[in-house]
């Protein structure tokens, strides 16, 4: 596995390659982001991992300067899974003042977009960046960030990028609660009541499969259900699976989308739904 912090080395070690599978993250990986890279390592004779904290998807109040950086111990956990690891420094990825941005479509200012202006325009951004970077022929991309796969899928089709992305099943832990590097920052109490956010998602998912049509009162239902157990909700989504569209009557493969806070902690997690 080689480790390259520069653009110029990333492309003359890629510049031969013809079946890479990329996987980008912001580091401090846990084992959710690993299973993305044993994904890769079925599809690609060649895994590149970024690791890169995009100063440019965090908003003013967030935790850009607390996120936890751990390279070393990162690149120690993609041993032998990866051929590549690129861990670019801000300077790397913008050399100069960024003025030219991925402008993405509307659904980037509903959901998580409504509580954090301007996250998917910063983070398609960087994306796009990285993609011309590496020059994937596939990327992986976790599904727990249903909104931003979404979003992904929409740039590479609509910018024409020969890149296939596939999105991976989100990792859970044994008590369902999904893994994300946000988990750490929980307390014992907190982690215990956390679980209840896949808890109610699951009971929204069986609610329609059993029939259920009000969805604007199903998600109401779960809403509440999470704030009487003291959570502060942002909102909980039934969506169209196709773009995370408001759905249609007849619409037949949904996502239960919700994101939440506890205590300081902001989680997120989805359930898609077949009828």
């Amino acid at each position: 596995m080689r480790l390259i912090h520069a653009v110029a080395e990333l492309r003359a070690r890629l510049a031969s390659e013809t079946a890479i599978a990329f996987v980008p993250t912001m580091g401090n990986l846990h084992e959710g982001h690993i299973e993305l890279v044993r994904m890769a390592r079925q599809r690609g004779t060649c895994v590149v991992v970024s690791i890169f904290v995009n100063p440019l998807q965090f908003g003013p109040n967030e935790d850009f300067d607390k996120y936890p950086r751990t390279l070393d111990a990162d690149c120690a956990k993609l041993a032998g899974l990866a051929d590549v690891v690129f861990a670019p420094a801000v300077g790397d990825m913008y050399p100069e003042q960024q003025t030219l941005y991925v402008e993405p479509p509307p659904i980037a200012n509903e959901l998580c977009g409504a509580f954090r202006p301007g996250h998917f325009r910063g983070m398609a951004t960087v994306v796009l960046k990285l993609f011309n970077l590496a020059q994937p022929q596939i990327a992986i991309f976790g599904k727990k960030d249903y909104q931003q796969l979404a979003i992904i899928r929409q740039m590479v089709t609509q910018f024409n990028l020969p890149i296939a992305i596939i999105g991976a099943e989100t990792s859970r832990a044994a008590d369902g609660l999904a893994l994300s590097s946000r988990n750490q920052y929980l307390s014992p109490e907190e982690r215990t009541e956390a679980t209840n956010l896949y808890r109610i998602l699951t009971e929204v998912a069986n609610e329609l499969k059993a029939g259920e049509k009000d969805l604007a009162r199903t998600e109401l239902k779960a809403s509440q259900a999470l704030a009487n157990r003291g959570w502060q909700v942002d909102y909980v989504a039934i969506r169209s699976q196709n773009g995370l569209i408001k759905p249609v009557v007849e619409e037949r493969k949904l996502v239960v989308a919700a994101a939440a806070r506890l205590g300081k902690t902001r989680l997120i997690d989805n359930l898609e739904v077949c009828l």
